[in-house]
């Protein structure tokens, strides 16, 4: 049975390490994707990166079929993804299990040419566009130590500035557990 695993929050050292590439699947690999896949619906989430549960890894999990539009999108899970060309631009706000209460627009490509590995470390290539492909940048920048904030306008980081000193204190309350350093990591 999968557990739901506690989300690390904004000012954590893991979020903004670049995640180490994977060479093989692994019995724990399968274990931790099943659990992030499990903590990102609990958490009413559409994606999560590996750093997100304090691991520091190039995973990342994907649902959007919970939203509307796209209910005929199936789940990705994706080992060392990139992406290797995009296209077009679309600015759409965005929020992050990281860094709750925290909604700000941000600019992205609208279409992209996606490599990653699947849990059988098979090969894929695929185009992705529109709310898809803006997830899953999202992620990405996860597995490089980047934040949706590093993306958005001066004017909306002083915005939410204040949010975000009160999330790096742990001075917010989310429906979903917070990574809480202080205590014993498994």
């Amino acid at each position: 049975m999968p557990k739901q695993l506690p989300i690390t929050t904004y000012g954590m050292d893991i979020l903004r390490k670049k995640s180490k590439i994977i060479e093989k699947i692994d019995a724990n690999i399968i274990k931790l994707v099943d659990n992030m896949y499990y903590t990102m619906i609990n958490a009413n989430g559409v994606g999560l990166a590996a750093p997100q549960v304090n691991k520091n890894l190039n995973i990342a999990v994907v649902d959007i079929s919970q939203v509307d539009d796209y209910k005929h999108v199936k789940p990705i899970f994706m080992i060392n993804p990139q992406v290797l060309d995009s296209h077009g631009e679309a600015t759409l706000e965005e929020g992050c299990l990281s860094i709750p209460e925290v909604r700000a627009p941000v600019l992205r490509a609208d279409k992209i040419l996606l490599k990653y590995n699947d849990l059988n470390m098979k090969e894929i290539e695929v185009e992705v566009e529109g709310f898809f492909a803006r997830v899953i940048q999202h992620e990405i920048d996860h597995l490089n130590g980047i934040l949706f904030v590093d993306h958005i306008t001066k004017d909306d980081l002083k915005k939410v500035k204040t949010m975000l000193r009160r999330i790096q204190k742990r001075k917010v309350e989310t429906e979903y557990p917070l990574y809480n350093p202080d205590e014993n990591d498994e």
